[in-house]
């Protein structure tokens, strides 16, 4: 039922996003090429179900409140995933700190050592390593495939979705996070 109330509320948060939020524009109008995939919507309180990292630490979505968060669900046998991931690692890299966060989530089978394989191989060293792996809070968010990628405000809540890869790097990306932490 839970799974349900999500899909039906993502459906109409993606559906209602550009009409119902016109405070929005300016944050649309930065969007440029993959980035375009980026839907806006009014704040929506997300799920409170833990998730760990490899030592077994319980973490929820609340532990980065107060600062803009870009959360990816992701998985190591997920090719486009594979190849958006160093584009997240250079994006926390530049704007990680007291107003932004990059979280990626690697939801369902991911062994630890397979990913911190995949990150060495790649040369990611500036993204957590955090585990979903009964898939809750991918069901909780209503994450159906992957990648999915959720921007939550200060208060906690999610105020965009981005379903599939996209150059996290890239010009436009950098240009909505930077209006994003400074209040546009």
């Amino acid at each position: 039922m839970r799974w349900f109330r999500s899909a039906v509320l993502y459906t109409a948060l993606a559906l209602g996003a550009n009409a119902a939020f016109a405070d929005t524009a300016s944050l649309e109008a930065l969007r440029d090429g993959s980035m375009k995939k980026l839907v806006f919507s009014d704040p929506v309180d997300v799920s409170q179900v833990v998730f760990t990292d490899p030592e077994g630490g319980e973490h929820r979505l609340a532990d980065w409140q107060g600062k803009y968060v870009l959360v990816n669900f992701w998985a190591t046998w997920c090719a486009p995933c594979r190849k958006e991931m160093p584009m997240l690692d250079a994006l926390q890299a530049e704007f990680g700190g007291e107003t932004f966060e990059v979280v990626t989530i690697a939801t369902g089978r991911n062994a630890v050592p397979a990913i911190k394989r995949f990150f060495e191989e790649i040369g990611v060293s500036h993204l957590p390593i955090l585990l979903d792996p009964k898939q809750e809070l991918a069901r909780e968010m209503a994450v159906l495939g992957l990648p999915i990628t959720i921007i939550l405000n200060p208060e906690g809540q999610e105020i965009a979705r981005l379903r599939g890869d996209a150059e996290w790097d890239g010009e436009s990306a950098k240009a909505i996070i930077t209006a994003l932490v400074s209040g546009s």
